[in-house]
């Protein structure tokens, strides 16, 4: 079959058009008097579809009357549970994996298989003992994990300074405001004055005989 030659008659589109569906020409096609809309109601009136998802014409959402997970979801408090953590947790057992003297970073725990990847804080944790002496480089590290391996003779580094958490005021209650106290040296200059006024008008008169 030969090819057909490509001239300004025989032009085709690559995907066949589709006329726009034409509402409210008449009862006649199909789509006459209320325009596939149905009669009244919120979906008849324009804008209608720019609901949200989850909108549930009104009444409480399912998303807000589905239970939640319990605990604290401050950052401050984090992290917190299983289920929000930003730390990998490594023990000190796991660490028997290296000889000694060996360097213990994110990346040597790859290696060894201890960690998947190192997009997560490294954090070690003190379960178990070590016996060897290390040289560990981790994001956190626990106090008894870092006493053990100091004991081990083995050091400590971090590459993650830890947080300074923010002391909050103290709240005053009503009634809990003080006077000024006045300095030391003023109130005893003030004391002198008033013993040199006392010791003046206390001196006995003599009399002339």
């Amino acid at each position: 079959m030969a090819e057909k030659q490509l001239n300004l008659h025989t032009l085709q589109p690559a995907q066949e058009r589709v006329d726009r569906k034409r509402v409210g020409r008449g009862l006649g096609s199909g789509k006459g008097r209320y325009s596939g809309r149905g009669i009244k109601g919120q979906k008849s009136r324009a804008g209608s579809h720019k609901m949200k998802p989850g909108f549930s014409g009104g009444q409480m959402p399912i998303y807000m009357r589905l239970g939640k997970l319990r605990g604290n979801t401050s950052k401050d408090a984090m992290p917190v549970g299983p289920f929000r953590t930003y730390t990998q947790p490594v023990n000190l057992r796991d660490l028997d994996r290296f000889d000694a003297g060996a360097e213990v970073t994110p990346e040597s725990l790859v290696q060894v298989g201890l960690l998947k990847n190192t997009k997560i804080d490294v954090k070690l944790l003190g379960d178990g003992d070590v016996s060897k002496k290390l040289t560990v480089r981790v994001h956190a590290i626990s106090a008894s994990a870092r006493e053990k391996i100091e004991a081990a003779g083995g050091t400590v580094e971090l590459l993650r300074e830890p947080k300074v958490k923010k002391e909050l005021p103290k709240k005053r209650g009503p009634g809990s405001i003080t006077a000024p106290v006045a300095d030391e040296p003023e109130a005893e200059a003030d004391a002198a004055d008033v013993s040199d006024e006392t010791a003046e008008t206390t001196e006995p008169e003599t009399t002339e005989e």
